[in-house]
């Protein structure tokens, strides 16, 4: 049965297409399996709580606005009473029934690996559709200061500040010479706008929507990870075609259920560190249904993900076995006032056979990362640039300097191919079970052999995580991360010059520059590692008896490379085989925004050395150490890497990098 929705409707409406329903919350309480909702152009201030889901692919729910993104669906109202109390500042009183058990101006941000100090709200001010920083006196709005720390620090002269009084919300505004009362100002109301608020409310698809403007909260893999959109621990979900913009917290989240007995326990109870606590909540969610039969398998596909202050997407256990791809993901926590160690354009938990493609990534403090149980995920064919606070930014405390790619404390496989990773920092490497094929790197690598423990200085305090039994849920083993175990096959390397106050960042803080930011591009940070030779054949009977030595269960994995070509000064590490380095020519590439298309320009294919590349494949790429898992397709077929960025199809004789043949100027 098709329902339809418009906004325009007289009250009472009947859901058919001559007599509407008004809001799709009424079409939400009477949707059965099968069922459609067509949602007419307009602004729904709502929130949306599907009631129920459908039974299968063939049988969901499908929500669908009538033209694309003409059905907006709001966490905000428009407020119109401001009162002028001198200058640029402007006060209005809002009474507290409107937000009801949820008040966004009294709800502070914090949790497990939140680190600001202010008291952040989960509320916000918009005009014109642009979020404003919210000071912490009424003295800072009446004399704003411009803040270095954000991407756009003329844009936080725009202040405002909350208190209450006597059942009122009051905020008091710089609108910069605006008439608040003549632009279009909003407040955010609602926690969320399309979310169930039950768990098991699976295959529902959701298309077309511009959904905006939530009051959403700090979401760690160790508390309740909400959303402004998203499935609620279920499964099947498809969200496509949408634009998901300005939630406080996260865009759209395919997080944790919530756990009462360890909900932030790590900074409420403060007894056990935040990684027991994640490892408590792993072993929790399988004892009560964690299977792949219940939970994931989501999809979320051709999305335009911006403005988000904590990330675009989220997810700890829920998102596993889901498809993202070919979204639009980008400008996510440029304001900055968000800090913490949950933050990116893509922030995952356990993306155990994760499929992450043909993204565009980019202007993000960190564009994705992957955080343990990065098991079977594979990213391939994404454009990642800009992942990095722009020249001139201060780089806010706790944020550190962000890259294209982090993983991290996982022990794979972990698939990185035919990626463009073009941000000073390409990857930050605390991990294992890598594979880095046919790639285009402009950043170093950071972080390598680092980053792995929890920073106690009398005692040891590895970080043990877990593995999984192939293509399923359920935990094998734990173990610490080891380092190494790390695959880099026909990738080209082009050294960027290092930008002199990213070089400062490091100086200023007595950073070790090459452990922790290292700027040299190529493999160079795993000098000193073992070739599988050299790593394998310490292995015998004798060696690993009671009276060998230990320290061999202990050591660097080793690192596998073949076919890379350097360029511009990059780096090989000491045991790279069959590479080649062009120290002559100076190569050159850049990334140009034409008619809203970005044009990537190169003359590396003019001096491109001849190289014996190898046709890559599953079985050339072996296991990963730990979960004794090939690099394969989620279905555990073998994968052969003969398809280049473009679609198209390999040689025999590959040459390296993301495209199967010379292309100077290409579209990507």
């Amino acid at each position: 049965m098709i329902y339809y929705v418009s906004c325009q409707s007289e009250k009472g409406g009947w859901g058919t297409k001559e007599r509407p329903f008004k809001t799709i919350g009424e079409a939400a309480v009477v949707a059965q399996a099968g069922d459609e909702v067509v949602v007419a152009p307009g602004v729904y201030r709502e929130y949306v709580n599907p009631v129920r889901g459908g039974t299968d692919d063939a049988h969901r729910i499908i929500y669908r606005s009538q033209e694309p993104l003409g059905a907006v669906i709001t966490g905000a109202e428009v407020i119109k009473n401001w009162t002028l109390v001198e200058g640029n500042v402007w006060e209005a009183r809002i009474p507290n029934a409107l937000f009801g058990a949820y008040n966004p101006y009294t709800t502070v941000i914090a949790g497990d690996w939140y680190y600001s100090q202010e008291p952040v709200h989960t509320g916000e001010v918009y005009l014109n559709g642009k979020s404003m920083y919210e000071a912490f006196s009424l003295e800072a709005v009446k004399n704003p200061q411009k803040r270095e720390s954000s991407w756009d620090p003329q844009g936080t002269l725009y202040q405002w500040y909350t208190w209450q009084d006597n059942g009122y919300t009051v905020i008091c505004a710089n609108f910069q010479g605006a008439d608040p009362n003549k632009e279009n100002v909003e407040i955010n109301v609602r926690r969320n706008c399309f979310y169930p608020d039950k768990t098991g409310v699976g295959y529902i698809t959701l298309s077309g929507f511009k959904v905006t403007q939530a009051a959403t909260t700090w979401a760690p893999p160790t508390a309740y990870q909400e959303g402004m959109v998203g499935p609620h621990w279920s499964k099947g979900w498809v969200i496509e075609n949408c634009e998901i913009s300005h939630s406080k917290c996260c865009g759209i989240s395919l997080g944790k259920y919530l756990q009462p007995n360890n909900e932030n326990k790590w900074t409420t109870k403060f007894l056990k560190d935040g990684t027991q606590t994640e490892r408590d909540a792993i072993c929790q969610a399988q004892r009560e249904g964690w299977t792949k039969e219940n939970i994931g398998s989501h999809v979320i596909r051709g999305c335009n993900i911006h403005d988000c202050g904590q990330t675009g997407i989220v997810g700890h256990l829920g998102g596993v076995f889901s498809v993202i791809e070919d979204n639009h993901i980008h400008h996510i926590n440029n304001k900055q006032d968000l800090a913490g160690a949950e933050i990116g354009g893509i922030k995952m938990h356990a993306a155990i056979d994760v499929t992450i493609c043909r993204n565009h990534i980019h202007h993000c403090t960190r564009g994705l990362w992957l955080d343990w149980q990065a098991q079977g995920t594979r990213v391939s064919g994404n454009l990642f640039h800009d992942n990095v606070p722009p020249v001139g930014t201060k780089i806010a405390d706790g944020l550190a300097l962000g890259e294209d790619i982090f993983i991290e404390v996982s022990h794979g496989p972990t698939l990185v191919d035919n990626n463009f990773l073009l941000s000073p920092c390409a990857c930050r490497l605390s991990t294992q079970g890598i594979a880095l094929v046919h790639n285009f790197i402009a950043g170093s690598f950071t972080w390598v052999g680092m980053g792995t423990d929890n920073g106690g200085t009398k005692f040891p305090t590895p970080r043990y995580t877990p593995y999984h039994v192939p293509h399923r849920t359920e935990v094998a083993g734990f173990m610490t991360i080891l380092h190494g175990d790390a695959r880099f096959y026909n990738n080209i390397f082009v050294q960027a010059k290092v930008r002199e106050d990213l070089k400062g960042y490091v100086q200023s803080r007595n950073l070790d520059a090459f452990s922790f930011y290292n700027f040299i591009c190529g493999t160079k940070p795993y000098d000193g590692y073992p070739d599988p030779k050299t790593y394998f054949g310490q292995f015998n009977a004798q060696s690993t008896s009671d009276f060998g030595s230990k320290d061999l269960f202990y050591d660097h994995l080793p690192v596998y490379t073949g076919g890379n070509v350097y360029f511009n000064g990059a780096q090989p590490c000491d045991t790279e085989e069959n590479f080649a380095s062009d120290t002559e020519h100076e190569i050159t590439w850049e990334l140009d925004l034409e008619n809203d298309h970005y044009v990537f320009k190169t003359n590396v294919y003019d001096f491109m050395p001849e190289i014996h590349a190898p046709l890559v494949n599953t079985e050339l790429l072996g296991e990963a150490f730990e979960p004794e898992q090939k690099f394969e397709a989620p279905d555990g077929s073998p994968i052969l890497f003969d398809t280049d960025y473009l679609g198209e199809k390999r040689p025999l004789q590959p040459m390296p990098g993301p495209f199967s043949k010379e292309r100077n100027i290409q579209e990507l």
